[in-house]
């Protein structure tokens, strides 16, 4: 390829990286505030909660593109840029899938963990921010790598808006150049690549994490093999008398 077409395949790269990073961080916010009011003690704030989770988890991230960027922009009078009508829809449809990692990550929380927040009079806050998401973020992070890949993959929707991303930069290569096989080809390394560095990144901040509250992630399957050695008596006693 020429130079120029490799610009444009870096610009396209560009795109791609800040369409992640803008939809993460909203998916985050909701992932998080929904999942949290997926445990609140008012039914109405749970029925709320699971209601957005049903709907934008139930519906087509490509179709939410369509509507955020052709279907509201006439009903209210306003339009949206290409790249925060893709944050917007892509945020909000991931935040469905984050938030059910939250909720489940919270409900994994040792009972006996909110009883002694309870016992120490903490507030529902304090007890959350000090108990319950401290032990159960770190358990959110491989769930939230896939979330995040599966997300990096979902920015390819973004070129049906004319927005010149990874997938739609790759495309007007193949057309200029003719060459089908080695252009998606490049494209998919550069996926590949970037969902690597991606899985490397949340790894490290998953160890981070977990030592912080005392517990090394290298010793976990060990534990877990002799606890279930423990409870079935397989292994222990170190052979038969």
């Amino acid at each position: 390829m020429t130079t120029g077409l490799w610009e444009l395949v870096l610009r396209g790269v560009w795109t791609t990286i800040q369409l992640l990073f803008f939809s993460a961080l909203l998916a985050t916010a909701v992932s998080f505030v929904v999942g949290v009011a997926r445990t609140h003690r008012l039914w109405i704030v749970r029925f709320l909660a699971g209601l957005y989770t049903e709907v934008f988890r139930g519906t087509s991230a490509l179709v939410m593109i369509f509507w955020v960027f052709f279907v509201l922009p006439p009903a209210f009078g306003w339009q949206l840029v290409p790249m925060w009508a893709g944050t917007l829809a892509l945020g909000l449809t991931y935040g469905a899938y984050g938030s059910e990692i939250v909720r489940g990550a919270l409900n994994a929380v040792d009972p006996a963990q909110r009883e002694g927040g309870i016992a120490l009079s903490f507030t529902p806050w304090q007890r959350m921010r000090l108990i319950l998401l401290p032990q159960a973020v770190p358990e959110m992070i491989p769930s939230f790598c896939n979330l995040l890949i599966e997300l990096l993959k979902g920015t390819s929707l973004v070129s049906i808006m004319g927005m010149g991303d990874l997938a739609f930069s790759g495309n007007l290569v193949r057309l200029a150049l003719q060459q089908s096989a080695q252009i998606y080809t490049y494209v998919l390394l550069i996926y590949f690549v970037i969902a690597f560095l991606l899985t490397r990144l949340m790894r490290g901040l998953e160890k981070r994490l977990k030592r912080g509250i005392g517990r090394d992630p290298l010793a976990e399957p060990a534990a877990r093999d002799l606890k279930r050695a423990q409870t079935t008596g397989v292994g222990v006693g170190g052979g038969a008398a």
